[in-house]
């Protein structure tokens, strides 16, 4: 084993001035006349740990994801913390699509529906009249100063998505999606099986 380490010191020893006197003090290559310089300047492991140290610092700045309540944040859309954006309710229901703009209090500014857009019957429970309804709440919202929403999705309609589309094809940003759809833990029992 002694014998294992001396080898391997004197071999280690014999490479680092084999590189050493290769080098120059600007980090280019002195072997051989005809043969490229090396362009890689040396590094000392100080200045390596302070390059990582900055860049860490850089990336604990920035994160794509929303912060926590009560957490606070660098971030700012039009000149307003992530709490203090309006909330969009969008309820999905399988006969229906509801969007409700409010403030970050919960008070009520703006709402509509697919059966307010004009929409009867079957036509009310399509993507196509969901996203018709959010063109339309976008549209108010922008005439009342709103360019930033954060959105909660409640239900499992088929307008879910199609209404978060037509926010956006209305000109409204979107920060944030939050799905508050209420599932049950086995709670109430379900009613029984139609027969047919």
């Amino acid at each position: 084993m002694f014998n294992f380490r001396c080898v391997l010191h004197n071999s280690v020893r014999t490479v680092c001035r084999q590189l050493a006197a290769s080098l120059n003090g600007n980090g280019t290559s002195l072997v051989g006349g005809g043969r490229m310089p090396l362009q890689r300047s040396l590094q000392s492991s100080a200045v390596r740990l302070q390059e990582e140290e900055a860049s860490e610092e850089k990336s604990k700045s920035f994160t794509y994801f929303p912060p926590l309540p009560g957490q606070d944040s660098p971030l700012r859309w039009n000149g307003m913390k992530f709490e203090e954006l309006p909330i969009l309710h969008i309820k999905a229901t399988f006969n229906n699509t509801h969007i409700m703009l409010t403030d970050c209090a919960g008070q009520y500014i703006e709402r509509t529906s697919c059966g307010r857009e004009g929409f009867k019957n079957i036509k009310k429970s399509t993507p196509i009249a969901a996203q018709t309804a959010g063109i339309s709440i976008a549209t108010k919202a922008t005439e009342k100063g709103v360019k930033f929403v954060r959105v909660v999705v409640k239900g499992l309609g088929q307008g879910r998505l199609s209404a978060i589309k037509g926010l956006a094809m209305g000109g409204l940003e979107v920060v944030s999606i939050t799905d508050n759809t209420p599932l049950p833990h086995n709670g109430c029992r379900p009613r029984k099986a139609r027969r047919l």
